[in-house]
């Protein structure tokens, strides 16, 4: 696929600051590659309100692909394991009414799957109104093709905010192991947004299972980190 941008799309909108980011900083050695269930039972231990709220979700830890020549393994690679730096962070997309209730889990320390992760002090992160915008996680079924799912897609983005979507890619496939089983999820990337679309999008989402990070967008900052699956 061609796809050539001329200049930034950034656009100069004011955000609504009714759905946010909670981004907590973190300590924590190791991290288990498909950390995504045991990370939101843990979370939601604390937060139990987050599974049925229609806008929050929980983000999954990544860390940076690059370090000292690391890459991200395969998510079948049962031992494999993430390496989170000082600069990682864990972060709950939430309502603004919440922002207190969810701002008590700082200094808890949560047990995934037997690794350690202490959550530090948070700040509050508006969405950004962006011409391009991407999630690593939407749920797929494993025999669905890539044009029956950006079908699916289209179709879904046209029923929930009445938008017709002109620009859209999708990417590598990823694995999210659960006790009923593996789910399986496409990332996306979807262009050529006007500030009021980009941001409704953010804060509505795509999809289910976003406790387990999916459906959740954020800005894009490059085809080739969907296309490397990130």
């Amino acid at each position: 696929m061609f796809w050539e941008e001329d200049e930034d799309k950034t656009l100069p909108y004011v955000a609504p600051e009714d759905v946010i980011d909670l981004v907590f900083s973190i300590k924590c050695k190791t991290l288990p590659l498909n950390h995504a269930w045991a990370l939101s039972r843990e979370i939601l231990k604390h937060l139990p309100w987050i599974e049925n709220d229609p806008v929050a979700g929980i983000h999954q830890i990544h860390v940076a692909e690059s370090n000292n020549g690391w890459m991200r393994p395969d998510d079948n690679e049962e031992s494999a394991l993430l390496y989170p730096s000082r600069r990682t962070k864990m972060a709950l997309r939430i309502p603004i009414e919440q922002f207190k209730s969810t701002e008590k889990i700082c200094n808890i320390t949560l047990n995934i799957d037997g690794h350690s992760l202490l959550i530090g002090s948070a700040k509050k992160k508006l969405f950004t109104n962006t011409s391009v915008i991407s999630s690593r996680y939407i749920l797929s079924d494993l025999n669905e093709s890539e044009d029956d799912f950006l079908s699916r897609t289209a179709k879904e983005l046209k029923k929930k905010i009445n938008f017709k979507v002109k620009k859209m890619l999708c990417g590598k496939t990823h694995s999210i192991k659960t006790p009923n089983g593996i789910l399986t999820t496409r990332s996306l990337m979807i262009a050529d947004l006007d500030s009021e679309t980009s941001i409704k999008i953010q804060q509505l989402g795509l999809g289910k299972k976003r406790e387990l990070g999916c459906g959740l967008f954020l800005p894009h900052k490059g085809i080739k980190s969907l296309n490397a699956g990130e």
